[in-house]
């Protein structure tokens, strides 16, 4: 009896998932299992300290989306190398991305931003850097440095988006327009060829409904990102959302729902697009809303069940239009 992986009509994939995931690229790339190693390199970001705004955008932690890292007071070197011993008890001999992921790890000095990623190019079995940033937080001598770094290893420049509408960025006090992040992703393009490049997007954002979350995905596939990444919003204690959330202003998608948009942006999405996650991660602890989001497995096996009840895989609609 065939199984659905030898039914899979998707061809960037050795398993049941219809969709390019970031494990199937890494392991082809790297010739094993590689992990991105969430790092906290001590920075800030540019509507928290008054550049643009103040109090950040009103779904992140006081954390800036670093909630998984250590300490920013931990050196870089030794974050890595607790997360590399931890992954040597299920792995052999894994590898690791480096990934800056709390607030935005461009908006420093630049002799700050050589300091931290130095110290984690310099530690073994570290075969690339993530680093996530604000598309507004690209100035000409930081794209120098990006390009420097892309002659020397695996660099994934990950940009914030999460939505092309610039009344729900404003909503959400994004700090920049949809005009702005084009601005830094053309600048990103211009600077290397070899920078990769994560576009992350948030469905359920408040005010948006289904086919806006649907254009979000045909504009960055029109941009062929070799990333994607698609959040579920979290409702994160502490938060101003949550405070929104409480007082009614706004609901929650359903796993249906979830699962139903994800599936429909992915057709739209070309396949050659690594998808860097389908959901995200909310600390149970601080988490206010939605609860199912805590089963991680769960929300990714209703997005492989749906796609495999229609038949339908990533970019199928891209290879439609071609």
């Amino acid at each position: 009896m065939p199984t659905q992986t030898d039914t899979n009509p998707f061809p960037y994939s050795d398993s049941n998932k219809r969709y390019h995931t970031f494990d199937y690229f890494t392991r082809h790339k790297f010739g094993g299992k590689c992990a991105k190693l969430p790092v906290d390199g001590g920075f800030t970001c540019p509507n928290r300290d008054g550049k643009v705004g103040y109090g950040g955008c009103i779904y992140c932690s006081e954390r800036g989306s670093g909630d998984s890292c250590c300490s920013a007071s931990t050196p870089i070197g030794e974050q890595l190398d607790a997360q590399l011993a931890a992954l040597s008890r299920k792995w052999q001999n894994p590898l690791g991305i480096a990934y800056f992921q709390a607030f935005t790890n461009t908006y420093a000095p630049l002799p700050i931003l050589r300091e931290k990623f130095e110290a984690a190019l310099g530690r073994e079995n570290i075969v690339g850097l993530s680093i996530a940033t604000r598309a507004d937080c690209l100035p000409p001598e930081v794209c120098d440095y990006l390009a420097e770094l892309a002659e020397r290893t695996f660099l994934t420049v990950e940009l914030g988006l999460q939505t092309i509408h610039d009344s729900t960025a404003r909503f959400i006090n994004r700090g920049h327009d949809f005009a702005a992040f084009l601005d830094g992703y053309l600048r990103l393009r211009s600077a290397s060829e070899k920078i990769n490049v994560c576009v992350h997007l948030i469905d359920g954002l408040p005010g948006e409904d289904a086919e806006m979350m649907l254009d979000s995905a045909r504009e960055v596939a029109r941009l062929k990102p070799e990333q994607l990444k698609l959040h579920l919003l979290h409702v994160i204690e502490g938060t101003r959302l949550c405070e929104l959330w409480r007082a009614g202003a706004f609901e929650c998608l359903t796993l249906d729902e979830y699962a139903d948009i994800v599936v429909r942006q992915l057709e739209l999405i070309p396949p050659e697009t690594v998808i860097g996650r389908v959901t995200g991660d909310g600390l149970a602890d601080s988490l206010a809303a939605p609860l199912w989001s805590r089963k991680k497995l769960v929300v990714m096996n209703t997005i492989d069940k749906l796609m495999f009840e229609r038949n339908t895989f990533q970019g199928r609609l891209t290879a439609q239009n071609a």
